[in-house]
């Protein structure tokens, strides 16, 4: 015998999926909402400078990995 499968019933409660009451820029009924504070340029310096520092030493090893495929490529191709 086929089994039978359970019927799903949606219910449409009116609420939208995200809430997207802030998007128009932080204003909400005539008031602005306060924003957070944004970061000095030397803090965002500081951070940029971390974030290259941190990628650094791995595209070193992407950029060596690509010379190293190519110098086998172009020894297979030229001598054989």
């Amino acid at each position: 015998m086929g089994k039978k499968k359970e019927k799903i019933t949606y219910v449409d409660d009116g609420r939208t999926l995200a809430d997207m009451s802030n998007v128009s820029g932080g204003i909400t009924g005539g008031r602005r909402l306060k924003s957070a504070p944004r970061s000095t340029r030397k803090e965002q310096w500081e951070t940029y400078k971390a974030a290259v520092k941190m990628m650094f030493g791995p595209m070193l090893v992407v950029i060596c990995a690509i010379v190293v495929i190519y110098m086998v490529m172009w020894f297979l191709f030229t001598f054989f």
